[in-house]
C-alpha cells in the first residue's frame, strides 16, 4: 500500500469536486495522520532526502518528457 499526500485550495470548488470524484471511485481512501513529533534535525534530513529524490527523478525523466514536448 502506498500513500499519496495532496495539497489543494480548500476554497476551490473545482478542487473539492475533483477530490470527491477521485475518492468516489473507491480506488483511494483517506487516512488520518498522527501529529508530527519528529525532531527538527530529523525533519531537515527528511526534507533533504525528498529534495534529492525529486532532483534525481526530474533528471532521469527529463529525456522521456522531452520526447513528447
Amino acid at each position: 500500500m502506498c500513500t499519496i499526500t495532496l495539497e489543494y485550495d480548500q476554497n476551490s470548488a473545482l478542487a473539492r469536486r475533483k477530490l470527491a470524484m477521485l475518492l468516489a471511485t473507491g480506488l483511494f481512501m483517506t487516512k488520518e495522520i498522527m501529529q508530527d513529533t519528529t525532531e527538527p534535525e530529523e525533519k531537515e534530513d527528511a526534507q533533504k532526502e525528498v529534495e534529492a529524490f525529486f532532483a534525481t527523478s526530474k533528471k532521469s525523466m527529463s529525456n522521456v518528457i522531452a520526447r513528447y514536448l
